[in-house]
């Protein structure tokens, strides 16, 4: 396969554009290459489905319904139709992940449901802005606030504390609203944390999550995790109407199997956010570089010269600079080494001081 190259002709180096990057980790490769051994029955109704559930309810220390689809856009999307009709809305950030980069599918999914955006300082939602929202007009002409969507960790790299996630419960409860958590890193914020799932999840009145794999180390695969059972009401049938319902479901549920009795889904985001706290303790002591958001999980956003910018691609870095309202975000992933860390750091280095 000829090597990808940027206009200058550098070799290109995606090892920090995003964590979707990275590849298949050796634990889920494993699960799966031993669930290709003979023959299994389709659409779920298998061993290794039945076995990954009871593992994700031990995780959480609860019952709950558990579903399996291929992409944090159906996840999401199917999770948030199946607590909405379509006069309802949707309350979240303003650059929450729903909102931004889903193609309209939340909507799409409900039939209508409005998502109604929310302000607040670094990726996490303002209770007080939320108040607002959610209590400005009562009419019937106003979509009926049901939801409230909290992204763990945010687009912006930062994380919701346990006491946060409390706040965002009470506030729901007392207005009559779901709670919905996108927890495409999820494991990222709970190595950040260093708390047991649960404390994350039900017990701070998330009602509905969805929890990722394919950032994880996962081939491909989340995980829509229903604390609140009721809210799982026919959601097989939107998962078969919305083309998620796999045939050969082994392949999405054994990794989940091995990745969390080995540890290894935390392993991974412990390594992804380390790297990440590595980037930013090293960028810190270059002048003219600023930290654009706290990093607690594993994405660092830097600001810095727009020529530097280009001086980084010019070397063939890949990143991102559309998402965070500005400057760059660098994404490590479970992937992430060290060395790679450093020849990054070096190079910001010379491209803000020659």
């Amino acid at each position: 396969m000829k090597e990808r190259v940027n206009a200058a002709g550098q070799p290109l180096k995606y090892h920090f554009a995003s964590d979707n990057y990275a590849g298949i980790c050796a634990e889920a490769w494993q699960a799966m290459e031993e669930a290709n051994r003979g023959l299994a029955c389709s659409y779920g109704d298998d061993a290794w489905t039945e076995k990954a559930c009871e593992q994700i309810r031990e995780l959480f220390e609860t019952d709950c319904e558990i579903y399996f689809v291929f992409n944090g856009t159906a996840a999401n999307s199917l999770a948030l139709a199946s607590m909405c009709k379509s006069y309802h809305s949707i309350v979240c950030h303003e650059m929450a992940h729903v909102e931004t980069d889903e193609c309209g599918a939340p909507e799409f999914f409900s039939n209508g449901t409005k998502m109604l955006l929310v302000p607040g300082q670094n990726g996490k939602i303002d209770l007080d802005a939320v108040e607002h929202t959610i209590t400005k007009r009562s009419d019937i002409h106003y979509p009926k606030p049901r939801v409230l969507s909290v992204t763990q960790a945010t687009e912006l790299g930062t994380v919701y504390s346990v006491a946060e996630l409390q706040a965002v419960g009470e506030m729901a409860r007392k207005h009559a609203l779901h709670v919905h958590m996108d927890g495409a890193r999820f494991g990222n914020a709970v190595a950040s944390l260093g708390v047991e799932p649960k404390e994350i999840t039900w017990q701070a009145g998330v009602d509905v999550l969805t929890f990722g794999g394919t950032k994880n180390g996962f081939a491909v695969g989340e995980a829509v995790v229903f604390f609140n059972k009721e809210l799982a009401y026919e959601f097989d049938y939107r998962c078969k109407q919305a083309g998620q319902l796999a045939s050969k479901m082994r392949f999405l549920t054994a990794p989940w199997i091995n990745m969390l009795q080995s540890g290894a889904w935390l392993r991974n985001a412990t390594q992804a956010n380390n790297c990440a706290r590595l980037l930013e303790t090293e960028v810190k002591k270059i002048p003219g570089v600023s930290i654009m958001f706290p990093s607690q999980a594993n994405s660092v956003f830097l600001e810095m010269p727009p020529q530097a910018l280009e001086a980084l691609r010019a070397k063939g870095w890949h990143f991102y600079t559309f998402i965070g309202a500005g400057g760059g975000r660098f994404m490590c992933s479970w992937d992430t080494k060290v060395e790679e860390v450093a020849a990054l750091v070096q190079d910001i280095r010379s491209a803000i001081l020659g």
